[in-house]
């Protein structure tokens, strides 16, 4: 999938996460709202950050490969607004504690690229917030019918 994107001629840049075990744990409480939601570290340097806000200034899209890289764009443009910078997304290492929920307000990402996830699980979650619950089931019912393979090494989906 990478490589087709470049042949399109798409500008890469890349983040550090190091992703723990409990990206995959699936949510246990009663309401969304319930969920403790782990902490995932990031780094953005520099580099990367500049790219992300010309990409966002000249209004080219910014896809996300990945849950995690969504929750470290967008926990990183959270923490910038708090401080009032003048960047989009603050460069750095910092934690990820963002449960990204329906209502969930996306301030950078505007298109995405993941596999199928698991039911009652924060990806899940964070894919409906995406692109709203009804078509992500729907998305999720032609992938079952189709006999499409789901978690970490199954599908893919793009979602805009």
């Amino acid at each position: 999938m990478l490589s087709a994107i470049r042949a399109r001629g798409v500008e890469i840049c890349e983040l550090t996460l190091d992703v723990g075990l409990g990206t995959f744990q699936p949510i246990h409480s009663e309401t969304l709202e319930d969920h403790v939601m782990h902490a995932e570290s990031y780094e953005i340097s520099p580099q990367a950050a500049q790219q992300v806000q010309a990409a966002y200034s000249a209004l080219r899209p910014i896809l996300a490969v990945g849950t995690t890289v969504v929750r470290a764009l967008e926990d990183s443009a959270l923490r910038a607004a708090e401080a009032g910078a003048d960047t989009l997304v603050c460069p750095g290492k910092a934690e990820a504690r963002l449960f990204i929920i329906p209502g969930f307000s996306f301030r950078v990402v505007n298109s995405l690229l993941t596999n199928f996830h698991l039911p009652r699980s924060t990806l899940l979650a964070l894919v409906s917030a995406f692109a709203g619950r009804e078509r992500i089931l729907a998305a999720y019912r032609h992938a079952v019918e189709a006999g499409y393979r789901f978690y970490s090494y199954g599908d893919c989906m793009f979602i805009r």
